[in-house]
């Protein structure tokens, strides 16, 4: 490993892998592909550790001659891919982008790739990898006493945004199974951290709390998660690159399960320990539950056994001490803040998708 491909380094978990990566493994090259979507930002990339070994290009996964333009210039022989539209609300108001960037997208790498390593045998195929970011909810919704997600759950997404990232997992595996392609997949469950677009619910009900607007809670607010500190995912993505079994997904989740409100309850909570002198406090003051979004999954576990067994990786924070952690990032970083939250799309956004529920 030694030229790494990263797509989607300008958002929220990407950004993170690369500070993670940069400082983890001293001797790689990163190039960083991202187009600069409402969620991508390079404000998120300021201060890298050994900047000298990054590169950043912008571009769209979807554009066939830049990616293979890429990754014969840089020489890649490792992508790491995370760039996808993501946020489930936004696949109901509008799903087409979905369909193109997590779809089309990442067939285009794969078409680049195989090229690049397969045809034109640029590498040794023990030497590169192909591996892909996914999620735990393409999976479905589990019952409450079912068992959590495992790596031979079937599939069955509900949202326009979990198929088109069940449709990317099976393209990726059909290349590795059909044209040798080394590849490797993750389904991760909710990821948290700093950096998180404030569409987010944990982002939204920090920033929402600061600023005395409602907190709006879906439904009845008992929707369970299995919530993923951000550096924790980085760590176990490291390590199914280095060390996993070319052809293998492997789940990563954060072994803590409780339901939206609590999450919420918790971050007013520590709101109020760092903040008594607030206008707004209680912040629990400000709970507001808004209707219920179609189709939402009521249940999300993820059986974290195979990735522990084979690769010893275990979440190394607690759900209480990484949120902590993460509201502490917010109310220090106010410069970030105010530059993502005056975003014009943004504050639109949140007036159609929350305030015409009733939030």
């Amino acid at each position: 490993m030694n030229n790494v491909l990263i797509t989607g380094g300008a958002g929220f978990i990407g950004s993170n892998f690369v500070r993670y990566f940069l400082s983890i493994e001293p001797g790689i090259q990163i190039v960083n592909l991202d187009a600069l979507t409402y969620a991508g930002n390079l404000e998120n990339l300021k201060d890298l550790p050994d900047p000298g070994r990054y590169a950043f290009e912008e571009g769209d996964i979807c554009d066939s001659s830049l990616v293979h333009r890429l990754i014969q210039q840089y020489q890649i022989d490792t992508v790491v891919h995370f760039a996808a539209e993501s946020h489930v609300d936004r696949s109901i108001l509008g799903p087409s982008q979905f369909i193109q960037t997590n779809i089309i997208g990442t067939f285009t790498l794969l078409e680049a790739v195989k090229q690049y390593w397969v045809d034109e045998k640029a590498f040794s195929l023990e030497h590169v990898r192909f591996h892909h970011i996914s999620t735990d909810e393409v999976y479905g919704s589990l019952e409450p006493n079912a068992p959590p997600f495992s790596e031979i759950t079937p599939y069955a997404p509900n949202s326009p945004y979990a198929a088109s990232k069940a449709s990317s997992d099976h393209i990726v595996r059909a290349y590795g199974h059909t044209y040798g392609l080394p590849i490797s997949i993750t389904n991760c469950s909710n990821n948290y951290g700093p950096y998180q677009f404030p569409e987010k619910l944990i982002p939204l009900v920090v920033l929402n709390a600061l600023t005395g607007q409602p907190l709006p809670i879906y439904g009845d607010g008992k929707q369970i998660r299995d919530w993923l500190y951000v550096e924790d995912h980085c760590e176990a993505i490291w390590r199914v690159i280095r060390d996993g079994i070319p052809g293998e997904t492997y789940n990563i989740g954060g072994d803590t399960q409780p339901s939206n409100i609590e999450i919420v309850e918790l971050i007013c909570s520590i709101l109020d320990e760092r903040l008594p002198d607030s206008p707004h406090f209680p912040h629990k003051s400000l709970i507001r539950h808004v209707a219920d979004r179609p189709g939402h999954d009521r249940r999300y576990a993820i059986d974290n056994t195979k990735i522990s067994r084979e690769l010893g990786w275990q979440p190394r924070e607690s759900l209480h001490s990484a949120l902590r952690k993460t509201v502490d990032w917010y109310l220090a970083n106010t410069e970030w803040v105010n530059a993502i939250s005056n975003q014009k799309n943004h504050q639109s956004w949140l007036q159609g998708n929350y305030q015409e529920r009733g939030g």
